[in-house]
């Protein structure tokens, strides 16, 4: 960048260096106090030195909205672009990602992340920590699973996972009600019910707090240890309609299908408390039908009606 920039144009909002080659951003940015939009997209940054030293603290870190940084070369989150607390769209597509830093956090202010075309094959429960998060953009990665702290994400409307490693989705997911677009074409999704069949008995602690909360035992926090009445208020109910029992940490996984807006059928992992309570692994087609077509009322399928709209292809 020419030096003497911010002499030059001290009043710049919005600056566009995209595609000119650069190997690093100078010094000179750093004193612009109002520049709130910065697009360095198809450049050669990534290397040490890339961006100035005292990012976070310069004028130029607390004026920033907008940061492009996409098509470049960057192996991993500059530690200095999360001291962008203002920071409400961040785009980091096309790079060489491996990882999403927990850091991810620190920007509270985020709206839109742009994170596609990486090397990414996992999603850090603290991405849930970002309160106003509109867009999330992670397709084109090699994701494997996502943690279910991201129906957290109260304020999502698009999720775009599409050509990713994905065999099912948590069922928490269902809880995202503002969702309007889901994308997940190209991923490998489950086309047949799947149940581990690992299963840990219950300790007998988690037997006792089973007994407590589905005879409901009454009990008073002044009756207990503290680390006890932590414990018990940590009790999941058994989404099995006819159960009604609870568990903590002991618990069968099984991936259930489920009608999202009567057109397609999505795998959701989902926790029972038993093997009991878990139905038989099919082996039937896509197309057969299946224990979960009958139970069309359960929870599930009635919360994944409140989804607006879900784009598949």
């Amino acid at each position: 960048l020419p030096a003497g920039l911010s002499q030059w144009f001290p009043a710049l909002e919005v600056l566009d260096v995209s595609g000119t080659g650069l190997a690093e951003l100078g010094a000179e940015l750093l004193a612009l106090p109002q520049l709130h939009t910065l697009l360095a997209k198809n450049n050669r940054l990534g290397g040490p030195g890339s961006l100035p030293k005292g990012l976070g603290q310069a004028p130029l870190g607390r004026s920033l909205r907008v940061l492009n940084l996409s098509g470049n070369r960057f192996a991993e989150v500059p530690p200095a672009l999360l001291e962008l607390h203002g920071l409400q769209s961040l785009s980091l597509g096309g790079n060489r990602l491996h990882s999403i830093p927990p850091e991810i956090q620190e920007l509270r202010s985020l709206e839109f992340l742009y994170l596609g075309g990486n090397f990414i094959t996992s999603i850090p429960p603290e991405l849930a920590n970002l309160p106003f998060l509109n867009y999330l953009v992670l397709c084109d990665n090699k994701i494997q699973s996502i943690p279910p702290q991201l129906a957290q994400l109260h304020s999502l409307r698009s999720l775009s996972l599409h050509n990713n490693l994905l065999t099912y989705l948590p069922r928490e997911i269902l809880n995202l009600v503002h969702l309007e677009e889901l994308s997940l074409r190209g991923n490998p999704l489950v086309v047949r019910f799947v149940r581990d069949l690992t299963y840990n008995p219950p300790s007998l602690q988690e037997l006792a707090g089973r007994t407590i909360k589905t005879r409901n035992v009454p009990y008073a926090p002044s009756d207990l240890p503290e680390n006890l009445v932590r414990y018990l208020s940590l009790a999941s109910n058994c989404p099995n309609p006819k159960c009604g029992g609870v568990y903590f940490d002991s618990c069968v996984r099984q991936i259930k299908f489920v009608d999202f807006c009567g057109k397609y059928r999505l795998p959701l992992m989902h926790y029972l408390c038993s093997p009991e309570c878990s139905s038989p692994c099919s082996s039937a087609s896509q197309s057969s039908t299946s224990q979960s077509e009958s139970d069309s009322e359960d929870e599930a399928s009635v919360a994944a009606r409140r989804m607006q709209k879900v784009l598949l292809g």
